[in-house]
């Protein structure tokens, strides 16, 4: 085994494991995903794929480095998608903005440009914090999580390669 796919298949274990808990918080508790929420699943789904795909490849040196950027930089994304969110979720009650339409109308009536302008302006049900663990909400946890899996893929990155 290559001595990079153990750090891949960590990274798509923890990536899968929180889809599927957003999932289980979706379909069995029923807080229904707001707009940004949607886009950090997106950013999960994307450190996850990249990670698969080095898990497969089994990269040294050039392909490491190119693999673990790429999950820096989806972890990177999505940390700033979750910081904006955590930003709303501490807004005073009237800086909130109001709800507005949800992702599928937007992305269906918009261009995609102006749908995501939108989305990423925020809404009222992007503020609102349904679930708390800890004293955190989902979002401050995601931003937790892709904090340490972008410090996790810029390690890997730039970590000397070792002679065996």
């Amino acid at each position: 085994m290559s001595s990079t796919r153990p750090f891949y298949l960590s990274i798509l274990i923890v990536c899968a494991s929180l889809l599927a808990y957003g999932y289980f918080l979706q379909f069995h508790e029923g807080l229904a995903p707001c707009p940004l929420c949607i886009f950090q699943r997106f950013a999960y789904v994307a450190c996850g794929a990249v990670s698969l795909l080095g898990l497969l490849h089994g990269p040294q040196a050039l392909g490491r480095r190119v693999y673990s950027g790429l999950i820096a930089l989806a972890s990177a994304i999505g940390a700033g998608i979750a910081a904006w969110q955590v930003r709303l979720q501490h807004l005073p009650p009237e800086r909130v903005p109001e709800c507005g339409p949800g992702l599928s109308y937007m992305l269906d009536t918009f261009p995609l440009a102006k749908a995501l302008k939108l989305a990423f302006s925020g809404s009222g049900e992007c503020a609102e914090v349904d679930w708390t663990f800890l004293k955190l909400s989902i979002a401050e946890w995601s931003l937790l999580c892709f904090v340490c899996l972008a410090i996790a893929g810029s390690v890997h990155c730039l970590r000397k390669e070792t002679r065996r």
